[in-house]
């Protein structure tokens, strides 16, 4: 039993703003397949991993970027 001091906390955070960029559509079939794996909206999956692309570029600053970048390029090389 949980007691009477007991309390729960909903923490809201206004969505402000709004961004839209084009994105390949096998990326968005897998961002999708994601999404509903995990069952949650394709916009929170979108967050989330832009948000930890945020963090390890904080961490690594262009170095993070040059490895994407190459990556990028391998995957166009490839196809």
């Amino acid at each position: 039993m949980l007691g009477d001091h007991a309390h729960t906390y909903i923490l809201v955070v206004a969505k402000t703003e709004f961004v839209a960029f084009r994105v390949a559509p096998d990326l968005k079939r897998e961002l999708q397949r994601i999404s509903d794996d995990e069952q949650r909206a394709l916009s929170q999956v979108c967050e989330m991993l832009l948000y930890e692309g945020v963090e390890a570029y904080k961490q690594e600053g262009p170095k993070f970027i040059q490895r994407l970048v190459a990556k990028q390029k391998a995957r166009v090389k490839d196809s």
